[in-house]
């Protein structure tokens, strides 16, 4: 009987990753506005009470803007061109669990997806697998041995086409910014996530962020650096991609409250 609805979000699977690197076939981008405020882009313009601890008017200029002129264009144009796109992607935390879901992706649609460049930690031995698989041009590990690892593990296999074998924080910015690839995803933990991501959006690429401590440390840089630089970003983690999909059509006003249900993965393991 309510008029404003609650959305209850539970833990999802990887539909979350597939429908963000289908990049609006279902969804508005987070495409840049302008810089004059828009009351479109927002579920109430008016300051409103949050939570304990959010503050007034927290929901009055959210990061993300939906349902704006911008945001739904893309969303046509995207639809419009059905299948027939291909994206090239960078994978930061290829090992991991977004990693590993964000390939069983590129598995199942191979004429749409070419992986160009793999980042991971000190799993090399998965990483081999990888790179055997989807033949990145970049391939990099966390520490010099993993990355030397990498390299004797790839060269027992006979690779024939042995990818750019870097490490450390300056290999996931080489991974990030490798220059074919069009859309990064960021699947890497923590604040090692926040400079790849800055210098792929200099680059202009379009982001799918699974990445909470790019925005939570350094969204005050990185939402005005997307909105210069043109760049689409959307969340990729399933929590924020399955309330970013909510959000869609949603008049102004017409939700109340979201509730995230078993969310982290303590849950999960």
């Amino acid at each position: 009987l309510c008029s404003v609805p609650t959305v209850i979000i539970m833990k999802i699977s990887s539909s979350a990753i597939a429908s963000l690197l289908f990049f609006g076939s279902t969804c508005s981008a987070f495409v840049p506005s302008s810089n004059k405020f828009n009351a479109k882009t927002v579920l109430n313009a008016s300051p409103i009470s949050g939570s304990k601890g959010t503050g007034e008017g927290w929901l009055a200029k959210p990061a993300a803007p939906v349902n704006n002129e911008e945001s739904l264009k893309k969303t046509l144009d995207e639809t419009l061109k059905g299948a027939t796109f291909k994206k090239r992607l960078s994978l930061l935390g290829s090992t991991g669990s977004i990693g590993t879901q964000t390939l069983d992706i590129v598995d199942a649609c191979p004429d749409n997806f070419v992986v160009d460049a793999l980042s991971a930690g000190n799993n090399a031995k998965l990483m081999a697998e990888q790179v055997m698989k989807y033949r990145p041009k970049v391939a990099s590990l966390a520490t010099p041995e993993a990355a030397a690892e990498l390299k004797e593990l790839l060269i027992a296999a006979g690779c024939d086409s042995m990818p750019d074998i870097v490490h450390g924080p300056e290999g996931i910015v080489e991974a990030a910014t490798v220059s074919s690839a069009d859309t990064v995803v960021t699947g890497i933990v923590g604040a090692a996530g926040l400079q790849p991501t800055i210098e792929a959006i200099k680059l202009k690429k379009d982001i799918a962020l699974a990445n909470k401590e790019t925005l939570i440390a350094g969204g005050p840089v990185v939402c005005p650096l997307v909105q210069e630089y043109g760049v689409n970003m959307l969340p990729a983690d399933s929590e924020h991609s399955a309330i970013f999909q909510c959000l869609q059509g949603m008049p102004p006003g017409g939700l109340r409250r979201v509730i995230l249900t078993a969310s982290g993965g303590a849950f999960r393991d």
